[in-house]
């Protein structure tokens, strides 16, 4: 049975990227292509954000360090250190989990608030060390002289179109991955604490390994969706790192819905289109994404995927009382 549900999920898989790929031949158009890499970076990045805030109840206002941390790494070790971008790849995911195993391990014990707010103050922490830096990140000027992009396996992330195939294989992977560890025993385990963390702990449950490691997978996911962004924009820049991008991921959740596995990536896609579509029309952007914020919050409490599924289950049972009934 649970062969069975791996092999539906990889089909399930393999089907989205081929509608992905497909997609630029019916509708070649460039916008829409960067709006999914662009997508890819951030469903990624907001994902892994709500395996803390949605199935370990851990809310963390700093996710965007590992966001910057991993857009910052990627870029150094091809820029600077010449590495392929697998290799680089690796150890950006090597370095932010070992970043992320220091970090959780000072965080994880505090309380809800205290939590949030010292990961808050690591981000920061960051970000100022990448704008006095200068000579290694480019202060606030970002790094300059774009990110050079040596072949692999007959893959060359110069061309549009593989960096599009690529940043689509990359951001499908990921969410299998973040998909089958929330339904595995440790995905359950989280949610567990999340309910009942005492309870949970006298069940034999050591609370704080399993969320450390949490914090460490979610900070692994985070720097990933940082790395595919610095693709995309063939730099990184001291902004990757702000406050602002772990508040645009929080956004993210609440816009999609955190009780759904997709509602993040779903969240994603809203606030890029409420992005590229305010943006054309006014300047104030802030106050129009506020309001939307505000809406979503006072009508649509589960988001938007939330909701829909919501509906549908309430349709399925309605639909199925009166068949029931009538067989009786």
């Amino acid at each position: 049975m649970k062969q069975a549900s791996v092999g539906r999920d990889i089909a399930l898989a393999v089907g989205a990227f081929a509608l992905l790929a497909i997609l630029p031949l019916v509708f070649p158009n460039k916008s829409l292509a960067d709006f999914v890499v662009r997508l890819s970076a951030f469903a990624v990045f907001a994902t892994s954000l709500n395996l803390l805030v949605g199935y370990a109840g851990m809310v963390s206002f700093g996710h965007g360090l590992f966001y910057g941390l991993g857009a910052y790494s990627f870029a150094l070790m091809l820029q600077k250190l010449g590495l392929s971008v697998p290799l680089a790849f690796l150890l950006t995911m090597v370095f932010s989990a070992l970043v992320a195993l220091v970090i959780g391990a000072i965080c994880i014990r505090l309380k809800e608030i205290y939590f949030s707010f010292l990961t808050l103050a690591f981000q920061m922490l960051l970000h100022s060390i990448i704008i006095a830096w200068t000579a290694v990140t480019g202060g606030d000027q970002g790094l300059t002289g774009g990110l050079p992009r040596p072949p692999f396996l007959g893959i060359r992330l110069d061309d549009p179109r593989h960096l599009y195939l690529f940043c689509c294989a990359i951001m499908i992977i990921s969410l299998f991955v973040m998909w089958h560890l929330v339904r595995s025993p440790f995905g359950y385990t989280l949610r567990m604490i999340r309910d009942n963390p005492r309870r949970t702990a006298f069940l034999g449950v050591q609370v704080w390994r399993v969320r450390l490691l949490a914090f460490v997978v979610a900070g692994v996911f985070g720097a990933i969706g940082g790395a595919l962004m610095s693709l995309f924009v063939s730099s990184a820049y001291p902004d990757f790192a702000y406050w602002t991008v772990s508040g645009e991921a929080v956004f993210m959740i609440l816009l999609g819905g955190m009780s759904v596995f997709l509602g993040p990536t779903a969240g994603a896609a809203i606030l890029l289109l409420l992005n590229d579509t305010v943006t054309k029309l006014t300047e104030h952007y802030s106050l129009v994404l506020g309001i939307v914020i505000l809406l979503f919050a006072l009508g649509l409490r589960k988001g938007l995927l939330g909701f829909l599924v919501e509906a549908w289950s309430k349709r399925g049972a309605q639909t199925s009382a009166p068949a029931t009934a009538s067989r009786h």
